[in-house]
């Protein structure tokens, strides 16, 4: 059985370029979107992609809360509420498994920091951890039976995940899950332990705590019973029942034509729109000319750093896709404005040509120890890694060629970027000679800002120069060899790119600027530093701003980041990671071709010293979860601090009225009926959200949680009702004394709106 990383796509079984896969809006998009239905058809299509691939299990979805903005692998998990993370995973696994491929429900329990991320121990009170962190665990082992469920490397509360008695109660036991726990990669540490525990597969392998008969001596020794062992190979044996690895080979499918529609879709379901003064959407007829700027509008960011990567088929920049959606009538300028990302940038088929072929691309030889060529082999572009990957244990040098033809007269500067010693020149005349040592010892970091060595040169339009680097790769790992050939960006100063930026601007009538992230802020492997946009981006907003009063700001991130000028704009859209169909999605929603339509799936902070902003960081190896239940927007409402970007805000181009709330009895719960009505001028679709409080509570509540959405769409002027059914669950608190659910009978506040923060109508519902 074959296992593949996910989220947002398939790997398969090595990180290579060349192995394509359909990639998919960031899983905050997905939770943006706040529906289902939409995201189990993703999980449909990444059931495809893995069968297509010969994967049988994808490692996804990631279903651990946003506990804080700082965390690393904010982009890569759903929200900060348990119910709608629940609801949207238990979507995604839906999805998936109906193509008879297993998902798995990462990462069991409480793995919510990436610093110390292998050894910290979580420290959670036993309401907390069952309320919030547990909780959509439950719920999608309940609702959706995923097949697999990921023991995180961490410990909480005791054991590390892997050795801890959460995995036989209330996983395997209480909740009825009948699939196979496997480790995170490395995450098993122990023979015994492991073993005595729920844990079912040790992974990556071939060498782990379990191998070279470790385990099976301490089972003829009596230390772990062989009941244990039949449990685990009853469990292995059902997965393959399940992924059909005991019948004949499933043909793979074709890729599906719908997948650019369905992503395409996808993406705008969960874009944000988080002002508007009436700028958007933009009507392409009664335009002459539109500015394009910012470092996102050539070289989106559509995915976040990490094993969730994925390499796809093509990407649609905003430029493209705005492009296409103007017509040719109307004039598109495009400039940087604030440069963000100053690293080598690898060679495309359109700057580099193969020496040996001249095709778009690079020549690429693959040496073993004994210096014969064993793959001669031509590459589109010049990024080039190998990575679970057959070839990976047997290089020993690689040679990469490409010739690089300038664009235009001025300075250019080129080089590569690798781990190991290296060789390179241009045109035959060495520049560099010697180790070239990461800065970084974790392999993440590693791969992600590899040391760059570059070399000026001054060429004319039209000059063509050969580059040559051979490399014997060194530093990360046996397991992985990298090395890209590549340009610095070429740009103006700072100051003369923002003036450039707030010239075009000016002379257009309308200016969008496309700001965000970069791969070394968001990613695996650590935690963000700042909630601040890098470089010189909040500038260029004011700049551009100032220039052009019809300013839109499109935010390319996929976790919280500050936005200081948000009040100073005329539209601010937010993107999260887009997937492949980025450009076509977000100009789909600045023309007013779909509604933008996500809404807030997390709270986000003003600034990132908000004192309601936790840390990701241990002391002395401890994460105490010291807010308990007041995680997210239950914090900032205990609080009575309002956030920059309220849990379940977001706007349409459309304005609507909350008419009436009627609550009714419902099979184990109640029924909530809101009427509303679309006071506007054009068809729009509102996500209603129900939401319950109990001010007179003897147990400890958050003030307000979720207890239920509802997407409705409706014409101008027309009504509709939205039927949330509140499950009996959802008045539930977890009793330390009972050490089980129990229900506080009374009355219950029951408010419904568009927001957390927007509930105009109200009820009461009386639980016997």
């Amino acid at each position: 059985m074959v296992l593949s990383d996910g989220p947002v796509g398939v790997r398969g079984t090595s990180w290579d370029d060349r192995d394509w896969g359909a990639t998919t809006p960031s899983p905050t998009a997905l939770a943006a979107s706040w529906d289902p239905d939409l995201v189990e058809r993703v999980g449909e299509l990444l059931g495809a992609e893995a069968r297509r691939k010969g994967v049988d299990v994808l490692l996804a979805p990631t279903v651990n809360l946003h506990r804080t903005p700082y965390g690393g692998r904010h982009f890569e998990c759903l929200s900060e509420d348990p119910h709608l993370t629940a609801r949207i995973g238990a979507a995604y696994v839906t999805g998936v498994q109906r193509r008879g491929v297993g998902a798995t429900v990462k990462h069991y329990v409480a793995n919510d920091s990436e610093t110390e991320r292998m050894t910290y121990r979580a420290v959670v009170d036993e309401q907390t951890l069952h309320e919030l962190y547990l909780r959509p665990f439950e719920e999608i082992v309940a609702t959706a039976r995923p097949w697999l469920v990921m023991a995180a490397y961490n410990a909480c509360n005791g054991p590390t995940m892997t050795e801890n008695d959460l995995l036989a109660e209330p996983l395997n036991g209480r909740w009825g899950f009948d699939g196979v726990v496997v480790s995170d990669w490395n995450a098993v540490r122990s023979t015994v332990p492991a073993a005595l525990a729920d844990t079912d597969l040790a992974m990556p392998g071939p060498t782990t705590p379990w191998s070279d008969h470790r385990l099976l001596d301490a089972v003829r020794s009596g230390e772990v019973p062989e009941a244990a062992i039949d449990r685990k190979l009853r469990r292995l044996l059902r997965l393959a029942e399940r992924v059909g690895a005991f019948a004949d080979p499933v043909p793979a499918p074709a890729p599906d034509r719908g997948t650019a529609a369905l992503l395409r879709r996808a993406a705008a379901a969960g874009t944000v729109l988080l002002r508007n003064d009436g700028t958007l959407p933009l009507a392409p007829q009664a335009l002459r000319r539109v500015a394009l700027l910012g470092p996102g509008a050539e070289h989106i960011r559509v995915q976040g750093g990490g094993s969730a990567w994925v390499s796809p088929p093509y990407t649609v920049a905003p430029l493209a896709g705005l492009a296409d959606a103007l017509g040719t009538e109307v004039e598109l300028v495009h400039t940087v404005g604030a440069v963000v990302d100053e690293r080598l940038r690898a060679f495309s088929g359109a700057q580099a040509t193969d020496p040996d072929d001249g095709t778009p691309g690079v020549r690429v030889r693959l040496r073993s120890a004994d210096g014969a060529v064993f793959r001669d082999e031509h590459r589109d572009s010049g990024k080039l890694l190998w990575m679970q990957h057959a070839d990976a244990a047997e290089i020993a040098e690689i040679e990469a060629s490409c010739v690089f033809t300038a664009p235009d007269d001025g300075t250019y500067h080129l080089g590569f970027a690798a781990a190991g010693d290296a060789t390179a020149g241009l045109d035959g005349a060495e520049f560099f000679s010697g180790p070239v040592v990461s800065t970084s010892d974790n392999h993440l970091a590693a791969l992600l800002a590899p040391r760059e060595v570059v070399h000026e040169v001054a060429l004319k339009a039209g000059d063509r120069v050969r580059v040559d680097v051979r490399l014997r790769p060194g530093g990360l790992s046996r397991q992985i060899a990298m090395l890209t050939l590549g340009a610095l960006p070429r740009r103006r100063s700072d100051d003369d790119e923002l003036a450039h930026a707030a010239e075009l601007a000016a002379g257009a009538d309308v200016a969008v600027v496309v700001v965000g992230t970069t791969e070394q802020i968001e990613s695996e492997g650590f935690d963000r530093e700042s909630l601040a946009l890098p470089g010189r981006q909040d500038d260029l907003v004011r700049a551009v701003a100032a220039a052009n009063p019809r300013t839109v700001v499109v935010v390319n991130s996929g976790a919280p980041v500050e936005l200081p000028w948000l009040d100073e704009v005329a539209a601010v859209v937010l993107t999260w990671f887009p997937g492949q169909e980025a450009g076509h999605a977000i100009a789909d929603v600045l023309t007013g071709a779909v509604e933008p339509g996500g809404r807030m799936p997390t709270s986000w902070p003003h600034r990132g010293d908000d004192e309601l902003v936790l840390s990701p960081v241990p002391q002395d190896g401890r994460l105490v979860y010291a807010e308990g239940v007041h995680v997210g927007y239950r914090g900032w409402l205990s609080a009575g601090i309002e956030p920059a970007l309220a849990f379940g805000s977001g706007l349409g181009y459309t304005t609507w009225r909350f008419d009436a709330l009627e609550l009714a009895p419902a099979i184990d719960g109640a029924l909530a009926r809101v009427t509303l009505t679309n006071t506007g001028d054009r068809a729009g679709t509102q996500t209603v959200q129900v939401y319950l409080s109990r001010p007179a509570s003897t147990v400890v509540r958050p003030r307000r949680w979720l207890a239920g959405f509802a997407r409705v769409s409706v014409d101008a002027g027309e009504r509709a009702v939205a039927e949330i059914v509140i499950d009996r669950s959802r008045f539930a608190h977890w009793s330390v004394i009972e050490h089980d659910w129990a229900l506080e009978p009374g009355t219950f506040e029951v408010h419904a709106g568009a927001s957390v923060l927007d509930t105009p109508l109200g009820g009461e519902w009386e639980l016997g």
